[in-house]
């Protein structure tokens, strides 16, 4: 008797956990809300911020060590292209001055004796290499005693005063501002739709009402294999100077017309700890995981870019945030 209720016992727990197993090799189902995706007509733009910069600056630094005599302007004087920015000590070039004119003196006194046969080449040519080096380092000392404004521009900084020693640090900083420049870091897809010349807007904050017009100038022909991007050099005219050099500002760069696909923001996922975007289609009832990369942005919509986001696709738009990737799903309808 014992023995029979033991085998019922066993009978009644392989039963109960027949049971179980059937329960737990239930398949997981999903409900979820989708939209099919079809190709639009977008006006194609992008927008990215950047600082703006003088479009030429120079340090003012000769390369001659010495006594600051004087110094022509303070910070935040303008100075037209060739001023006089910075006279150092003059007494080297004073007496290379003097040597010059007795050399040329000389050379000519020497220049009449071959003419005569009192003279040989050999004197002649070697004072007129004296006279050439002494010249050449002349115009080198007047350079770098008289320093003068390579362009137009204002000062930015200045670093002595009168009578200091010039020991190499710039004594000026000399800014272009009449005419900026920007660099801007632009996604490598877009590396196709960009000339030298096209025209572009910027907008800056300190403005909020004004739009400055600005020209594509230099594309630089790499990408960069970290960021994916590549740099354009864009100028902008300044004629009010109501832009600075430093002054924060937004790029807007029309490229034309472009079919894309466009879905709603929120139904994008972010990878926990990356930057990876990826979205949930319906592929034949189930959920397939695909990587996307955003693109431009429209209000609650987002372009998105993948090789398996195309026209017609089915996404998933509600009840993603609980899939993985091969469930199963039920499409729930309004």
């Amino acid at each position: 008797m014992k023995k029979s209720f033991i085998y019922v016992l066993a009978a009644l727990t392989l039963i109960a956990c027949g049971s179980e197993n059937t329960t737990e090799q239930e398949e997981r189902v999903e409900q979820v809300r989708t939209k099919v995706l079809h190709e639009q007509e977008i006006e194609r733009e992008i927008s990215v911020s950047t600082n703006l910069q003088g479009y030429l600056t120079q340090n003012v630094a000769p390369s001659l060590t010495g006594k600051i005599e004087h110094i022509y302007c303070e910070v935040g004087d303008r100075k037209a292209a060739g001023a006089d920015l910075v006279r150092m000590d003059q007494t080297q070039y004073k007496t290379t001055k003097i040597s010059l004119a007795n050399l040329e003196l000389e050379k000519n006194r020497v220049e009449m004796l071959l003419k005569t046969g009192s003279a040989t080449q050999q004197q002649y040519d070697q004072i007129l290499a004296q006279y050439n080096s002494t010249k050449e380092q002349l115009e080198f000392l007047e350079k770098n005693t008289y320093v003068k404004a390579p362009f137009s521009g204002v000062i930015a900084a200045k670093n002595y005063e009168d009578g200091e020693l010039y020991s190499g640090q710039p004594i000026l900083v000399l800014t272009q501002i009449d005419k900026l420049k920007a660099l801007v870091a632009i996604p490598e897809r877009y590396f196709p739709n960009f000339k030298a010349g096209m025209k572009l807007t910027l907008t800056s904050e300190i403005y909020p009402e004004q739009v400055f017009p600005a020209t594509v100038e230099v594309i630089y022909p790499t990408i960069d294999a970290t960021s994916h991007t590549f740099q354009v050099k864009i100028v902008v005219p300044n004629g009010k100077n109501l832009l600075r050099p430093g002054m924060y500002v937004t790029t807007t760069i029309g490229l034309g017309k472009a079919k894309t696909i466009v879905a709603p923001y929120q139904a994008v996922e972010k990878l926990v700890g990356a930057n990876d975007r990826y979205v949930f289609i319906n592929e034949n009832g189930r959920a397939k995981r695909v990587g996307v990369e955003l693109g431009q942005r429209f209000d609650q919509n987002i372009e998105l870019i993948s090789p398996e986001i195309v026209d017609g696709v089915e996404m998933v738009t509600v009840g993603q945030h609980k899939l993985v990737d091969g469930v199963k799903l039920n499409v729930v309808t309004d």
